[in-house]
This record gives structure tokens, C-alpha cells and sequence, in this order.
């Protein structure tokens, strides 16, 4: 009987262990995200609220908030496309960054050239 269990005990180890060996890392931009957008009429703060299957939202005071629509990570490469609505004018701003560590940084481009954003994971 003790061998059963010793050996028992040792299969589920293993399996155990092979799981979280294969098991996929979290997704880095997953989360909350503090942002400061540099606009042309200065710095505007928002939230990134993003979740695991990868939709989001940005929330500012300024903008309200919008989806974040075609959200790609690829290794600490982010891209993601919002659209706003700003002084009544529709613009679709397209986002290419880097994640490192708890840290985002990329740039919006735009008809009026890039706007850069930075924020901090909470």
C-alpha cells in the first residue's frame, strides 16, 4: 500500500510541476495603467483599464471614456487604437509602445504628428 501511494504521490508531483512549467506567462500590459498624454494644449491624465482578453477601456476627465479597439502584445510591444472625440471632431489615435517592468511608453500618431504618452502599472 505504501508503495501505491509514494508512487502516486510522485505522478501527481510531476504532473503538477509540468503544468506550471508550460503554463503561459501573465500578459505584461494586463491591468490598471496611470497615463499622462502630452497633448498640443498640454498634459492630459487617463486611465488604461485593461483586461485578460485583452479589451480595454481610456477613461480621462478631458475625453470620457473609449474602447481601446485592435489591443496587440507582442513580447513588451504594444499597439492599441482609440477613438475620440475631441472639441467635436472624430480622431482615431493609433498607440505603438514598450512595456518594461511596471513602466508604459509609446506614442499616439496622429494627423497632428505624435503625441507621446507614459504611465506607471498601479
Amino acid at each position: 500500500m505504501k508503495r501505491i501511494s509514494m508512487g502516486s504521490i510522485i505522478v501527481a508531483a510531476a504532473l503538477f510541476l509540468s503544468a506550471c512549467a508550460s503554463s503561459t506567462p501573465p500578459n505584461p500590459f494586463v491591468g490598471l495603467w496611470d497615463v499622462s498624454i502630452d497633448t498640443p494644449v498640454g498634459s492630459m491624465a487617463a486611465v488604461l483599464d485593461i483586461e485578460q482578453d485583452l479589451s480595454g477601456i481610456m477613461s480621462s476627465n478631458d475625453l470620457g471614456s473609449t474602447p481601446l479597439n485592435n489591443v496587440s502584445v507582442t513580447d513588451n510591444a504594444v499597439t492599441f487604437a482609440a477613438t475620440v472625440d475631441a472639441q467635436g471632431q472624430t480622431l482615431t489615435l493609433r498607440f505603438a509602445g514598450t512595456i518594461a517592468g511596471n513602466r508604459l511608453a509609446g506614442n499616439f500618431d496622429t494627423d497632428f504628428g505624435p503625441i507621446p504618452l507614459t504611465g506607471t502599472k498601479r
